[in-house]
């Protein structure tokens, strides 16, 4: 009986074709309760996530097994304080609606056409080396729980712009990749 040979064009057929690595820099964030922070964003990534697992139990040694939840890391985003604090007071200022606002027009000041909108759904767009869109993640139902301190420094000899970094939950996120083989 002959074996048969693969031919080789189908082994490198499965081989990355495009052998550049992704860069660090080329990435757009959108959040859309907070657009003011997209433009000064200078630092985030896509999350990453946790799959649970379960022990199934034998009398000679307990085997884990896949859970049945994914577990979700906090998403987070590092970004400058442009002078007005615009960008930073967005993402206080719902975050004292959601928490405990010190008057009621603060949580009315969540509201859209008359419905309370605690969420905001987010993009991050990845770009590759030429700055090309190569993937979209959506985040769906996000809020923030976090906003790092804003601290002054009148010692500081060279002007080393104030960043604030804020944390949020969200449901899920999902990943789409922008290239498609022709």
């Amino acid at each position: 009986m002959a074996v048969r040979k693969q031919p080789k064009s189908s082994v490198w057929e499965k081989q990355i074709q495009n052998r550049n690595f992704l860069s660090p820099v080329g990435f757009k964030f959108n959040l859309q309760k907070a657009p003011k922070v997209d433009f000064f964003s200078n630092s985030t990534g896509i999350p990453g996530i946790d799959l649970g697992v379960a022990i199934q139990s034998t009398y000679l040694k307990n085997i884990p097994v896949p859970g049945d939840k994914l577990e979700y890391r906090d998403f987070s985003i590092q970004f400058m304080i442009d002078e007005n604090l615009e960008n930073y007071l967005e993402i206080h200022d719902w975050m004292r609606g959601l928490g405990y606002p010190e008057s009621v027009q603060e949580h009315l000041d969540l509201t859209e056409d008359g419905l309370l909108n605690q969420f905001s759904d987010g993009t991050l767009i990845i770009y590759n080396s030429n700055f090309k869109e190569i993937a979209k993640v959506t985040f769906q139902d996000m809020f923030p729980v976090s906003l790092t301190p804003v601290e002054f420094d009148a010692k500081e000899t060279d002007i080393n712009y104030i960043m604030a970094e804020a944390t949020f939950k969200y449901t899920i996120f999902n990943v789409e990749s922008l290239v498609y083989e022709s």
